[in-house]
């Protein structure tokens, strides 16, 4: 068994050749949560979905959100309608009772669907639809999301961090503190940032099911530390559980240039380096790293492969999963040698 740790799209476009070099009945993926909102009343799990819709066949490869050639024909009326009564479309929190109130896995996290700031597509809003009753129903989200993974027919186990809920919220050097899907989605990662938190994450806890996962080898892709695996590192457990198992990681960056996304602004915003060397001082318990062979980062106390981690379609995306198994032996070989050293 291996398990990956998704958030973004990093890990999502590693899973293209990873099922390539394992067996997807053997693979686990424990997905970030932190990034989930609720639009007008249904749970929206961005981080979860594209593992769903990437592994069920039918994301849209060209934004790597949401399903391809879905129509958005409620969310253009939701928007005419905002428009027709003077509201507006900029993302609107409901007050501060309402966050707390109700639906718990919800929290910190609620924005009415007048004007509906995230563009969402009829087929992807059946799929929060169902997720969110069957939450109402009784259902955890591990469940909930177990069923839609059925239903996309995923051959592959996914997981979602933890069934309380964690909000990643972005601390604006302007003062304000609002919900990562507004500073990335809304305002295109603009405001600089002044820190990050992660609302929750102290009385959250990973699931059995996430620590059983994580008690295989791990591989962690090309993903934000921050955004992606910071919500999944403040839960309790969830950092010791990485320490006592092999650990590998894809740098997102290249020396000191990031492949895409906010992760540079997000990391010097949080006082780390935004850099690969950044990373390895994100992730101490990662035993080995995969870094690009334009990389001029050494890692002396960590076992390196190198490779070009660009992943643009799956024979690349096999080529980095090949880079990170090789990882997982020499580290799982040096650990048996320590052993029989010792003995």
């Amino acid at each position: 068994m291996v398990t990956f740790l998704a958030g973004g799209t990093g890990t999502p476009k590693l899973l293209d050749g990873a099922t390539r070099v394992w067996d997807p009945a053997e693979v686990a993926v424990v997905a970030n949560t932190g990034d989930d909102v609720e639009l007008g009343g249904h749970l929206v799990c961005p981080d979860v979905d594209t593992v769903l819709f990437a592994g069920g066949g039918v994301l849209d490869r060209e934004t790597w959100w949401g399903i391809a050639d879905d129509t958005t024909e409620t969310h253009a009326e939701l928007r005419r309608l905002a428009d027709e009564v003077g509201i507006g479309t900029q993302p609107r929190y409901l007050d501060a009772e309402a966050q707390t109130a109700g639906r718990e896995i919800a929290r910190w996290r609620r924005f009415s669907g007048v004007g509906e700031f995230m563009e969402i597509g009829d087929r992807d809003r059946a799929v929060h639809v169902t997720r969110t009753s069957l939450l109402d129903e009784g259902r955890t989200l591990t469940e909930a999301i177990r069923a839609l993974a059925d239903a996309f027919g995923l051959d592959v186990d996914l997981l979602p961090m933890s069934d309380d809920p964690v909000a990643t919220l972005i601390h604006t050097a302007a003062g304000e503190t609002i919900h990562f899907q507004e500073y990335w989605v809304a305002r295109r990662g603009e405001p600089p940032v002044d820190d990050v938190e992660f609302r929750g994450a102290d009385d959250a806890e990973p699931t059995d099911a996430v620590l059983d996962a994580l008690a295989d080898p791990v591989v962690i892709g090309p993903s934000n530390p921050v955004t992606s695996l910071g919500p999944m590192l403040a839960l309790p457990e969830f950092e010791a559980a990485l320490s006592a198992t092999p650990v590998v990681a894809v740098s997102p960056f290249v020396g000191d240039e990031a492949f895409s996304g906010p992760a540079a602004d997000l990391m010097a915003g949080v006082g780390r380096d935004p850099s690969t060397a950044g990373v390895a001082a994100a992730y101490p318990f990662a035993d080995a790293f995969v870094l690009d062979t334009d990389d001029p980062t050494e890692l002396s106390e960590r076992h390196v492969e190198r490779t070009d981690t660009r992943i643009d379609d799956a024979d690349d995306a096999e080529r980095v999963a090949r880079a990170c198994e090789r990882a997982l032996t020499a580290v799982s070989d040096a650990a048996a040698t320590d052993a029989e050293v010792a003995e």
